[in-house]
């Protein structure tokens, strides 16, 4: 079953977490992961906000694991320690 990346982030520093971003669009690519939404508009009824709000769509839970984990993406994510306050859950998808 395919699975959803989802995270919600507050940016700190800009110009750090564009180099996160950068870093983390390549290494979701290469683990088959594709963008469904990415910082677009949303309402907020409960919990904490984050202004911004990301969903990618992995092969599996597994796969979208081994992304995080991924050389690629920890280098990546070396930009976004400091530079953003955010939440990062998988979840299996129903489909």
């Amino acid at each position: 079953m395919s699975a959803l990346w989802i995270a919600h982030v507050t940016v700190t520093d800009e110009e750090a977490y564009k180099k996160y971003a950068a870093g983390a669009t390549v290494a979701i690519a290469e683990h088959g992961g594709e963008f469904i939404a990415r910082g677009g508009r949303f309402v907020q009824l409960e919990g904490k906000e984050r202004p911004r709000n990301v969903v990618a769509r992995f092969p599996d839970v597994e796969t979208a694991e081994r992304c995080y984990h991924s050389p690629a993406y920890q280098a990546a994510m070396e930009f976004a320690k400091g530079a953003s306050e955010r939440e990062l859950m998988i979840i299996e998808t129903s489909e």
